[in-house]
């Protein structure tokens, strides 16, 4: 341990994790209302509905008829159309092709949507937080960009085979609506733990911040994994759901976008209050 001024030798306990759960939520809550952090948030929007309108345009119908001819060839499709007839709902055929392409690309837009922020708006927000909240935080550069990029690509991956791997849970009504939230949670955990410090924590102090709250930021990420899994309960309501598409898939990324933006304020505010703590507290660090 490096020798300490003897007016600033003394150990400061560091804050509880719920009392920083508390009250980081509400000043990121505060934050993300902000009229400048709406407007950044309409940013991964308007590239994401540009280049899903594009892809739209040029795949929909091939992709969606394409789908329907190998949906028609599948022998277990009979006796799924056979029971939407007895349940009287066989004017559903006709979306079952375009719902099922939706949500095959719902997990894309949303990996797509907090990489977006992770990348595109984290490092403004938490300058933002660090001039407002934490004026002489000392900036010491223990990430950088091109990790962050590997790291987030890496953990999205991995975040999107682990939700490939257990569709076959989903058929269980209570894990349909625990599974997808939770592996979501976990990547919001990963990726913004390390963002939000990347350009303020040494790599040691990130890692201790990381160990000395883990569970509560996995707690955290998967509360916001939760919340960002809410605008794909629209999808629920089949033929209504792909008839106001144009309107639903714009505003569902936008809500996605908004939760992910959330998550970084309250990701930002909890981190570096506890790295701020930490600093003052240096044996935990060498710990």
């Amino acid at each position: 341990m490096n020798p300490l001024h003897p007016d600033t030798l003394r150990v400061i306990n560091l804050p509880t994790g719920l009392s920083l759960v508390f009250d980081s939520f509400w000043r990121a809550l505060a934050y993300s209302l902000r009229p400048g952090v709406m407007a950044l948030s309409l940013i991964p929007l308007v590239l994401m509905v540009g280049g899903t309108g594009v892809l739209a345009f040029f795949f929909w119908e091939s992709g969606v008829a394409r789908l329907g001819d190998w949906l028609g060839n599948w022998s277990l499709m009979d006796s799924v159309m056979l029971w939407l007839a007895k349940a009287g709902l066989e004017h559903l055929r006709t979306v079952i092709s375009p719902l099922i392409i939706l949500l095959l690309t719902l997990p894309l837009m949303i990996l797509i949507a907090l990489l977006a922020v992770a990348w595109l708006m984290t490092p403004a927000m938490v300058r933002v937080v660090v001039q407002r909240r934490f004026p002489g935080l000392e900036a010491r550069h223990g990430g950088s960009f091109w990790r962050s990029v590997a790291m987030s690509l890496g953990s999205g991956l991995m975040a999107l085979l682990v939700l490939v791997l257990s569709m076959p849970l989903w058929l269980l009504p209570p894990l349909v609506v625990m599974v997808p939230p939770l592996i979501w949670g976990w990547l919001t955990y990963r990726v913004m733990s390390y963002d939000v410090m990347a350009e303020y924590a040494t790599a040691p102090e990130r890692e201790a911040v990381v160990r000395n709250y883990r569970w509560w930021l996995i707690g955290m990420g998967v509360l916001t994994g939760y919340l960002g899994a809410a605008p794909g309960l629209v999808w629920a309501f089949g033929a209504m759901a792909i008839v106001f598409a144009p309107l639903l898939l714009p505003l569902a990324i936008w809500i996605y976008t908004y939760v992910f933006v959330f998550s970084a304020l309250w990701f930002a505010h909890f981190c570096l209050a506890a790295l701020a703590a930490l600093r003052q507290t240096p044996e935990i660090i060498d710990a």
